[in-house]
């Protein structure tokens, strides 16, 4: 059987899950990543002694993992340890009750009785609302996730029926199904800010993305013990294993081509590296400007793939614990709806955003030095624009907004608090990682822009060329790159199988 050379472009998840499926079957696979490091945007900075994940930090969906190791014909467990959160979230408002978020029925309903009205109607409204998820989740699940799909006229070919008959809630948003289903305004804005995971907003996401709490309430949240980077390492060592060869600080500078073949990489060095496939994890726009130089006529064309949200990054360690924050929290804007249309609309820095806020030391106090805390600040904003007139100073003012933000739903002395910090803005992202205009979860989920679709894994211009990651289906975070870089490599087989 004779194999064929691929090149994977990038060592974030994406890449490494491509990169390992197809070594599996026998392919002669090596990776080029440009950082000194590989995991993409799973990061990690050490700074007076604290810890901070920079880049994921909710682990979701562990058997999408574990079917990559077994691929491999190895466990997880034997690599990456997972522990339990909770509650899974503790979501703040200003001068309300905070409400948790927890998979064991008597603890929600416990704090549904922190809302007004009857409890027992909101704990039936929610069950309701949950099996409406859960059959959206099902029917994604089967189809999208399992088989891979790639483009609408896949997804109508597999799910004809169901959109026929109405069963795959497309036709409202997703903040319509939820006003329709649940009515008390804070679980509204709870289960509308589910959308985080793919940075997006729930005024332009399709009703079907109302399978999102059903990942935490079906299959848990989870933290990957010792550090979310742990989960990089667990990765590096399969690949090394695996004999795939890596190349570190290896930045890619083209892809080269003939025809309708990429025929080779060329890195910054100057060495060419001759690939009879190649699998990109750098996103799809960035990759066909600057590695394929591609003429805008071309790149015009994914303009519906635009970028999701990006964020400011902030990590503070505070000299003592704030024993209010969970794990997970959630500081909501008075008007989430502005919130939305600010970002995803105007393009403009919210004056009250709402806020993703990670205290990992619950979990894991070695993440701080003792009676300290490390907090991870994130609001979402609007990615980079040309011609934007948002400035550093801009993020700056956000940073403050945030902290003013915490402090005024209980988070007292915060600000005088902080003993050392570190400011990641979009710039620094798009740096970073090359991601599409600082973007943090690869395409915008927008069912006017794209149908709810990311961009392909198959290039449409090249016959060798593909692409996994959260710019491609199915999609941004942590599990879904992870399954990105499996149905890649399928597609890699079907089509180039060795003989």
């Amino acid at each position: 059987m004779s194999s064929k050379k691929v090149s994977v472009i990038g060592a974030g998840l994406g890449g490494l899950s491509a990169a390992i499926s197809l070594r599996a079957e026998g392919y002669d696979v090596q990776i080029f990543e440009k950082n000194d490091q590989i995991g993409g945007k799973l990061n990690l900075m050490e700074k007076d002694g604290f810890t901070f994940d920079l880049g994921p930090s909710i682990f979701t969906l562990p058997q999408f993992f574990e079917a990559l190791f077994k691929r491999a014909g190895k466990k997880m467990e034997d690599y990456v340890q997972l522990d339990a959160v909770t509650p899974h979230w503790r979501n703040f408002f200003e001068n309300k009750p905070t409400i948790d978020l927890y998979q064991e029925d008597d603890l929600m309903r416990k704090e549904l009785e922190k809302l007004p009205g009857d409890s027992d109607s909101h704990w039936r409204e929610l069950q309701a609302f949950l099996d409406y998820g859960r059959a959206q989740y099902e029917i994604v699940n089967g189809g999208y996730f399992a088989q891979g799909l790639d483009n609408l006229w896949e997804f109508i070919k597999h799910y004809k029926f169901q959109l026929l008959s109405g069963k795959i809630d497309y036709k409202n948003t997703m903040s319509e199904s939820i006003h329709n289903r649940l009515s008390d305004p804070q679980m509204q804005m709870i289960f509308e800010y589910f959308i985080k995971y793919v940075g997006s907003s729930a005024l332009d996401s399709p009703g079907y993305m109302n399978l999102m709490p059903i990942i935490q309430y079906d299959h848990g949240l989870w933290y990957v013990r010792g550090g979310m980077y742990n989960l990089a390492k667990g990765l590096g060592k399969l690949i090394e294993e695996m004999g795939i060869e890596v190349h570190l600080n290896a930045d890619v500078q083209e892809i080269q081509k003939s025809g309708k073949q990429v025929t080779a990489i060329r890195l910054s060095d100057g060495t060419v590296h001759p690939s009879d496939i190649i699998v990109s994890n750098m996103e799809v726009i960035p990759a066909y400007k600057k590695l394929l130089n591609e003429p805008e006529v071309f790149t015009k064309k994914l303009a519906k793939f635009a970028p999701a949200c990006s964020g400011i990054v902030l990590h503070i360690g505070t000299n003592k614990p704030f024993p209010q924050l969970a794990h997970h929290n959630f500081f909501y804007s008075e008007n989430q709806h502005k919130h939305f249309e600010t970002v995803f609309h105007k393009k403009q820095l919210p004056e009250d955003p709402t806020l993703y806020v990670v205290a990992p030391t619950r979990t894991d106090p070695s993440k701080a030095p003792n009676g300290c805390d490390n907090i991870k600040i994130l609001p979402h904003i609007p990615p980079l624009e040309e011609g934007s007139n948002i400035t550093h100073d801009d993020y700056i003012a956000l940073k403050e907004r945030c902290i003013d933000k915490m402090e005024r739903c209980g988070l007292t002395g915060l600000r005088d608090s902080i003993i050392t910090e570190d400011l990641l803005t979009p710039i620094d992202i798009e740096r970073m990682y090359r991601s599409n205009q600082g973007s943090i979860y690869g395409v915008v989920t927008d069912w006017k822009k794209n149908y709810g679709f990311k961009a392909p894994k198959v290039s449409t211009k090249y016959q060798n060329l593909y692409f996994t990651g959260g710019s491609t289906n199915p999609g941004g975070g942590m599990p879904m790159v992870i399954l990105s870089g499996q149905n890649c490599a399928d597609r890699v087989i079907k089509q180039h199988p060795l003989s």
